[in-house]
């Protein structure tokens, strides 16, 4: 017979709750201010629930009526510079939290609300409302409320799609020095979302002091617990990843508070990340004012008996048998926190003087539309008194490098002189460099600044995308193969590339991401691709694809002194080429926005990036022709070289457009279509293109080849287009 023994995990589970000696001992001012939140943010979901039902609130109402215990009873000890962040019903967290801001984490229930407090609903509503004087200038509305000064770091409406942002916040509280912690709250159904799991696991091994606070409302929209995972006590995801969890009662706001307080003991003296789960109730459906009975997934029994332990009762009650309060006091709570409620629907609302018995949004208090595309990007202004210079006409003395040497070697100056500036990929810490060599030297030299991740782009991206976000350190994300973007996609794209325009269009996002094209290493379907396309059709991100190593290092100096996320773009084929740089001169920018005419003609402009440029050069000479050779550098819309593109373009009245990878993501798509909305005038043809196929390159070496496009394959698209304008060499 096998000997068994049971095991147990390595850190504590623990169910918390109150006994009536924790009442009696709480400080009576703790228990006056949670009452006092309670009350605020109840009233302030019910008029958000009467906007709506007016057809006020554009969009939906993720109300947290019956929630606000979990919320209220975590926040109510935290500090201005403790951090939250949260998911799409996150209305209770974000008021607990700039309520406490203003008020230094006491509320008086006899004066429940002052100016400040007052200004708290307004500006929360009217950015619920979408109106511009909201904390994000009306483009965040219900799920997407920021306050960085009050430590609100933004709730989010993709399922778990904060937890990672949080995750990097709190690294970087951790690694500035502080004490600081994050609180990332999200609900049942992101406990089984990867990136979740992911930054609970790098959470772990990284020790990084973040709460993972889980709302257990028993449903996803009508789907209960039960029915979506075997084990239905979440705060158990945490024995995995060996964090120490908490189970409470999210009911009962001061076991709420208690177990925070145990936790916080671990979160700020190092000792890393802490789960805490609360069960609680929505009181409605999912979105709206109808409960969920009303779609027949609830029954009233039930509903009724979680009303019946509604948070709001339990303290007031509490309070009430200690002597803090009486009946009429905790009227006076209620009508305070009304009254305050219909004061900030009085700023914001008026009577419809074309529709009576009815209201409207006062007219003036929308944004202007001229805001909508503003802070997209930053506007660049921070390169002003950047050194910049062209290497295309460079003069002075040059020395011949390895483009991976180059890469390599600006990293290592830029380190050497900004600290903040953070390495994080897989592998990036070993291999000496990473698996190209690209971080060579830099986690010796650099000690604690070079993360190797785990495998789990989700989680690490979005760490950086918090480190960024935070303003304290500047990160440098790798993907060791842009394939794995779609790995990371919320990440990438929902979450970083989003921010800032997201949040109201002025925090930046300092933040890199490196990754290389390695079509024709071999590495198949799922390695090979080019990111080009898909980012430069994303918002918010700017594109840098340097052709040579001194590209690279004035390109990289200026993608780290931006205040955007920046993609770099390198290519396996370049790294072992030898180029020309300036000797001893790893500190000039390339100007933002500026491409290189690698060589002049008159009979065709031949646009491309990467490693084609070389092949293009090779196809331009081969055939002799009289050819314009555009190396873009910058590829985003907002930072793409009009200037340069159009006046060959008005010159040779002939585009070919040369890229090497997929014809369906190809960049090339969407920049064909701009030049000729901006150049049809001057186009004697349609604006042509080299692509590889359809197909993912594949394993086979013939079908690789096949799959992408070289020099054989500009050629070909040369001679496409002088005979199209009537004329061959």
């Amino acid at each position: 017979m096998p000997k068994r023994r049971r095991l147990e995990p390595g850190s504590p589970w623990v169910e918390l709750s109150t006994t009536p000696a924790d009442w009696k001992n709480a400080d009576p001012a703790l228990l006056g201010t949670m009452l006092s939140q309670l009350h605020l943010i109840r009233a302030f979901e019910e008029t958000v629930l009467e906007l709506a039902g007016e057809g006020l609130v554009h969009g939906p109402a993720h109300s947290s009526i019956g929630q606000e215990g979990g919320a209220v009873g975590s926040i109510v000890g935290l500090t201005s510079k403790d951090a939250i962040n949260g998911s799409h019903r996150g209305h209770h967290q974000f008021l607990a939290k700039a309520l406490n801001h203003v008020t230094g984490g006491v509320i008086d229930p006899k004066t429940l609300v002052n100016a400040d407090v007052q200004t708290v609903l307004q500006r929360t509503l009217a950015e619920i409302l979408g109106l511009a004087q909201g904390y994000c200038r009306g483009r965040g509305g219900s799920m997407h409320l920021q306050w960085f000064e009050a430590g609100a770091l933004g709730t989010n409406a993709i399922v778990g799609g904060g937890v990672p942002l949080g995750a990097g916040n709190a690294w970087a509280q951790k690694h500035a020095g502080t004490s600081d912690i994050t609180v990332s709250y999200f609900g049942d159904g992101a406990t089984n979302i990867g990136s979740v799991l992911e930054t609970m696991n790098l959470a772990s091994a990284w020790k990084i002091p973040l709460t993972f606070f889980i709302e257990n409302n028993l449903y996803a929209v009508s789907t209960t617990v039960a029915e979506a995972t075997g084990e239905p006590r979440l705060s158990a995801r945490a024995l995995g990843f060996n964090i120490p969890s908490w189970r409470v009662d999210g009911m009962d706001p001061l076991a709420v508070h208690l177990a925070m307080k145990d936790a916080e003991k671990i979160l700020r003296t190092g000792g890393g990340p802490a789960v805490i789960e609360v069960e609680v109730y929505r009181f409605f459906h999912q979105n709206g004012s109808y409960p969920g009975s009303a779609f027949g997934y609830r029954t009233k029994e039930e509903e009724a008996a979680w009303r019946a332990r509604d948070p709001l009762e339990r303290v007031g009650n509490e309070m009430r048998t200690l002597g803090l309060i009486d009946d009429a006091g905790l009227v006076s709570v209620r009508d305070q926190a009304q009254a305050a409620m219909r004061d900030a629907v009085a700023q914001l609302i008026e009577p419809d003087p074309e529709n009576s018995g009815k209201r409207r949004i006062k007219p003036d208090l929308w944004p202007d539309v001229d805001f909508v595309n503003v802070g997209v990007r930053g506007d660049g202004s921070e390169l002003a008194d950047v050194r910049t210079l062209e290497p295309t006409t460079f003069k002075g003395a040059t020395e011949n490098v390895k483009f991976v040497d180059a890469v390599a070697g600006v990293m290592d100056r830029r380190m050497a002189e900004d600290d903040r500036i953070i390495i994080l990929g897989e592998d990036v810490h070993k291999l000496n460099g990473g698996t190209n060599g690209a971080t060579k030297g830099l986690a010796k030299k650099f000690d604690g600044r070079v993360l190797g991740t785990p495998i789990s782009e989700n989680a690490f991206a979005g760490l950086g995308g918090g480190m960024a976000l935070d303003g304290r350190f500047r990160p440098v994300v790798e993907f060791m193969y842009p394939d794995f973007l779609w790995v990371a996609a919320d990440q990438v794209f929902n979450q970083i590339g989003k921010a800032r325009h997201m949040f109201g269009g002025e925090n930046p996002v300092p933040l890199v991401l490196r990754t290389k094209v390695a079509m024709g290493s071999g590495y198949g379907s799922q390695h090979l691709m080019d990111p080009a396309g898909i980012f430069a059709t994303s918002v918010g991100w700017r594109i840098v694809a340097p052709s040579s190593a001194a590209d690279y290092i004035g390109l990289m100096n200026t993608a780290l002194a931006l205040q955007d996320p920046v993609l770099v773009i390198e290519h396996v084929d370049l790294y072992q080429q030898l180029g020309d740089v300036p000797a001893g001169d790893l500190d000039y920018y390339l100007p933002l926005g500026r491409a290189a005419l690698r060589r002049e003609g008159s009979d065709v402009t031949v646009i491309s990036y990467l490693s084609m440029v070389g092949h293009s050069l090779e196809a331009i000479e081969e055939l002799g022709v009289d050819a314009d050779l555009v190396d873009l550098r910058w590829l985003d819309r907002a930072s793409i070289d009009w200037d340069t593109i159009g006046e060959s373009v008005r010159k040779t009245n002939n585009v070919l457009i040369v890229e090497q990878g997929a014809r369906g993501t190809s960049y090339g798509g969407w920049l064909s279509d701009e030049i000729q909305r901006r150049y049809f005038d001057w186009l004697d043809q349609p604006v042509q293109r080299v692509t590889g196929g359809e197909a993912s390159p594949s394993i086979s070496r013939v079908l690789e080849r096949a799959a992408i496009a070289r020099t054989e394959e500009v050629v070909a698209g040369l001679e496409f287009v002088l005979a199209a304008r009537g004329g061959s060499r």
